[in-house]
């Protein structure tokens, strides 16, 4: 890792994780694939403890699995996992919604409250961008922008241990899904894209509408695995 010398071993370990993150879900690094503290340090050029910090954080996020005897490895999750992962979102979307609907302050009304209205603006602009990132058929980018999306979106409801469980996911999900998506010689028009409707939506206070929209972006993933998967 060229230019590390004067930075921080905080900000080493920080690098190193978004690096080996970034790998995974661009499925450069292929489930099953393991590897050692020492391997990694040695790729990077830098000393071991950085390297074995980076590598628990992402073991915490379900990025990576902690081997007891050989160090760490990519998950090899299974389409059974991925449908558990899409029922523990819906689990937590679904009571979003429903504390929406109950009258929870989390989308405010624009007029009466410019910061909502300038974090809703963003929040649709990070879904515009994974939209166009569907339609292309780029997986990197949506991917991205899909987390960022969700995480937003989630902040606006105020409690960070919502916002880091629905994060930690969204982050699985798309480490079990992008395996099998890179089988597609193209995903121009086979992903889900439907992050503005849902924003709009949810800031009319739609829940319902929401609900639905959620609920078809879930049986569309899921659908396309198993077809992939034969599962």
């Amino acid at each position: 890792m060229p230019g590390t010398g004067g930075v921080t071993r905080s900000t080493l370990r920080q690098q190193i994780a978004d690096a080996l993150r970034d790998e995974v879900l661009a499925g450069r690094l292929r489930p099953g694939r393991a590897f050692t503290v020492k391997e990694i340090a040695d790729q990077y050029g830098v000393s071991a403890t950085p390297v074995r910090e980076a590598l628990v954080d992402l073991s915490a996020q379900g990025i990576l699995e902690a081997d007891q005897h050989r160090g760490f490895r990519v998950p090899e999750y299974s389409v059974a996992d991925y449908r558990d992962m899409i029922e523990a979102r819906s689990l937590v979307t679904d009571g979003m919604f429903q504390v929406l609907a109950s009258g929870h302050p989390a989308f405010g009304t624009p007029p009466e409250d410019p910061r909502t209205a300038a974090a809703l603006t963003t929040v649709r602009r990070r879904g515009e961008e994974a939209q166009r990132a569907a339609a292309a058929g780029d997986l990197t980018i949506l991917i991205g922008y899909d987390l960022r999306f969700w995480r937003e979106l989630s902040n606006l409801f105020g409690n960070p241990y919502l916002t880091a469980f629905l994060d930690r996911l969204r982050v699985q999900s798309w480490v079990c899904a992008v395996q099998h998506l890179l089988r597609l010689p193209d995903l121009r028009g086979r992903l889900w894209a439907g992050h503005t409707e849902l924003v709009d939506a949810l800031a009319r206070r739609e829940t319902e509408t929401a609900r639905r929209i959620v609920a078809a972006a879930n049986s569309h993933s899921l659908a396309l695995l198993e077809r992939l998967t034969g599962g």
